[in-house]
């Protein structure tokens, strides 16, 4: 009877084990929903209106989950590179190829700034949020 109790316990945690979503894996929450392009609505920091910052163009970002990718557009100039983030956590201060094309205002620079200090994210509805611990930095929505 004991025999059967521990083969009963050993199944269950190892089934259990083999469900159970690792950091950075593809799944119904977190990293997934990361995925695909978004468009910035907000930044916090500058004190020129956000409309000033992009009169033309608002940057935009696209994530690749399932490639850990990472690209999108500064309002100015292209960027691409390797996307390091799990279920909460976003890591941007690894170099990224970028264009060099010359931008007028700040709007690039403050982007870039922003992006780097963004350390966590939340995804609801068609918003994400990226924080520096957990005060939203950047907000972007879903395109």
């Amino acid at each position: 009877m004991k025999r059967i109790m521990l083969l009963a316990i050993v199944m269950t945690s190892t089934f259990a084990a083999c469900t159970t979503l690792k950091p950075g894996t593809i799944g119904n929450g977190g990293l997934s929903q990361l995925g695909g392009t978004w468009e910035l609505n907000y930044i916090s920091g500058p004190r020129i209106a956000f409309n000033g910052l992009y009169p033309a163009t608002k940057p935009t970002i696209t994530f690749d989950v399932t490639g850990k990718k990472l690209s999108g557009n500064t309002s100015c100039n292209s960027f691409s590179g390797t996307l390091i983030a799990d279920d909460t956590t976003v890591n941007f201060t690894h170099p990224l190829a970028m264009t060099k094309m010359a931008c007028p205002g700040e709007g690039e620079a403050t982007f870039l700034e922003m992006l780097k200090k963004a350390s966590t994210y939340s995804v609801s509805d068609s918003t994400l949020n990226l924080m520096m611990g957990d005060i939203a930095i950047m907000r972007f929505s879903k395109k």
